[in-house]
């Protein structure tokens, strides 16, 4: 038996001892993480700082992976929201009586073990043992090389919680950021019951393709605004830059502003905030004359079919110019990646329009995709946001870490021949 097996069959019956506990415990254990996360802020952000060393400033994971005074408090607090949050588990989801007095009903329990594989995001770690805890789900982490560092010290405080609380600490299993152990949680079907990957596409890919086990994929955010001839500037412009802008690397920041071509007299007007923050800009033709000499050339660039269909995670966005909604439609149905789109307009058959055909997970109408977020959706944290369609679609909490089974009460009932 090698080691990593040694670690998923502990994981695998670390079920068990969770199954027991109380929700006055979990939320006890989550309590206590949030003061510690604060309280050990700084051994946190000094191996925090280990990793940064090793990464280029200029890498769109860098920011991802970067913690700060600011983020770790952030972190505190979504997990004293998820202790807050009601226990998703036992809860009676149907029930009914078959004319013999046969009771049946379903009721929502966990998954078991979740296996978590993912990128330069050591938030993730504290995002998804919250989650698991509170929804009765013992985890199975495996981060990047990236992060090492970050997500060792997370889970050493993590520990020390359970510690504190005589908890088994296989509940949380870190794995070594090694390829050969992702092969191996891949293939451990007897010991995991649903893999969720969280990173690029190409990871998301590998994870799809190579998994013996069920997953969930968050995919890669190719979001798009599309600016309406009915669109009002001021909300336009506002929104734009704060869907671009606000954090580039997360995967609902913008990708392409789609604009009708009735209002490119107004795309200076619209970019304008974004110039301000140094947003690069991948014009296709008419775009491209309606910002040249008004938009900073050094920012201005003529857009090539790379432009589009592009998860940019930086300060970058392509422009395409359409003729009318359906057009808009087909970009989007063509490049997008079913995860965040907007329309910006004031008519409200354009929005039904738009509603109706957007094929994502999350659709706007005058708003940012920035939104796009278990936080801001009501949900506490997130374990991701979901682009497919079975189980869960969008943002992912507690309820979509739970599944559920058949409860049948009978009184000496058997089925007739």
């Amino acid at each position: 038996m090698t080691e990593i097996e040694k670690i998923l069959i502990d994981a695998s019956a670390a079920r068990r001892s969770l199954n027991v506990l109380g929700p006055e415990t979990i939320d006890g254990i989550l309590k206590r993480l949030s003061e510690e996360t604060v309280s050990r802020m700084d051994f946190i952000l000094s191996e925090n700082a280990r990793d940064l060393a090793r990464m280029a400033e200029n890498n769109p994971l860098y920011d991802r992976l970067l913690l700060n005074e600011d983020r770790i408090k952030a972190i505190s607090g979504d997990i004293m929201k998820v202790a807050a949050l009601e226990s998703p588990l036992g809860q009676e989801l149907s029930e009914y009586t078959r004319p013999d007095g046969l009771k049946i009903s379903r009721v929502s329990v966990p998954f078991g073990v979740v296996g978590i594989i993912y990128e330069a995001r050591p938030n993730v770690t504290f995002d998804v043992f919250s989650l698991c805890l509170k929804s009765g789900n013992v985890c199975i982490l495996k981060g990047g090389s990236d992060a090492a560092n970050s997500n060792l010290a997370i889970a050493k405080v993590i520990k020390d919680v359970l510690a504190e609380f005589n908890v088994s600490q296989d509940i949380l299993t870190l794995l070594p950021p090694g390829r050969e152990e992702t092969a191996m949680l891949l293939k451990a079907r007897k010991y995991v019951d649903l893999i969720i990957p969280r990173g690029s596409r190409s990871l998301i890919d590998f994870v799809r393709e190579n998994s013996e086990i069920p997953v969930i994929e968050t995919g890669a955010g190719i979001c798009h605004t599309y600016f309406d001839e009915y669109g009002d500037r001021e909300k336009g412009r506002n929104i734009i830059h704060n869907a671009k802008t606000r954090r580039v690397s997360v995967c609902n920041a913008l990708d392409c502003l789609i604009i009708h071509e009735s209002r490119l007299a107004d795309l200076p007007h619209l970019t304008e905030l974004c110039a301000g923050s140094g947003v690069e800009i991948f014009a296709d033709s008419r775009a491209f004359e309606a910002l040249r000499g008004v938009y900073p050339q050094e920012l201005l660039r003529k857009a090539t079919e790379e432009s589009f269909g592009t998860e940019f995670l930086s300060l970058r966005m392509s422009v395409k110019t359409v003729a009318d909604i359906e057009d808009a439609l087909e970009h989007i149905e063509k490049y997008g990646s079913k995860h965040s789109e907007a329309i910006i307009s004031e008519d409200s058959k354009r929005i039904q329009l738009f509603f109706k055909h957007v094929d994502a997970s999350s659709v706007y109408s005058n708003a940012s995709t920035a939104f796009t977020d278990g936080g801001e959706f009501g949900l506490g944290a997130e374990i991701g946001i979901s682009t497919q369609k079975l189980h869960a679609r969008g943002p992912m909490a507690l309820r979509e870490l739970t599944t559920y089974k058949w409860i049948i009460r009978g009184e000496g009932h058997v089925r007739k021949p």
